[in-house]
C-alpha cells in the first residue's frame, strides 16, 4: 500500500465528510520502514476540529487501510519535547 497515494485518493472524501484541510504523514510509513504491525502515525488539520470529525476519520481512515491508526493535530505537535520529531511531522504536511 502506497500510504501518500491512499491519502491523495481520497482527500476529496475526507475534506467533505470531516472537514479535513491538511492531512500528513509521518514516521515508518513515510520512512519505508514499516513492518506487517506498524500503525500509521498521521498529523490532520481540520475546518471544523470536533471531536466526531477526529474519531469518524480515525475509523475511516483504518477501514481502508487495514491498520491501526495514530492521528495528532497540530495543536499537539507543539506538545513534542523532542525537536527532530516535531520536525519531522512538520515537514510532512501536504
Amino acid at each position: 500500500m502506497d500510504l501518500i497515494e491512499t491519502l491523495r485518493k481520497h482527500e476529496k472524501e475526507m475534506k467533505e465528510r470531516f472537514a479535513v484541510k491538511r492531512i500528513g504523514a509521518f514516521g515508518s510509513f513515510v520512512r519505508g520502514e514499516q513492518k506487517e504491525t506498524s500503525d500509521i502515525d498521521l498529523v490532520v488539520e481540520f475546518e471544523n476540529p470536533t471531536f466526531d470529525n477526529f474519531m469518524d476519520l480515525a475509523f475511516y481512515l483504518e477501514d481502508l487501510t487495514g491498520r491501526s491508526v495514530d492521528i495528532l493535530t497540530p495543536e499537539g505537535i507543539k506538545h513534542i519535547r523532542i525537536k527532530e520529531v516535531a520536525d519531522e511531522i512538520r515537514r510532512s504536511v501536504v
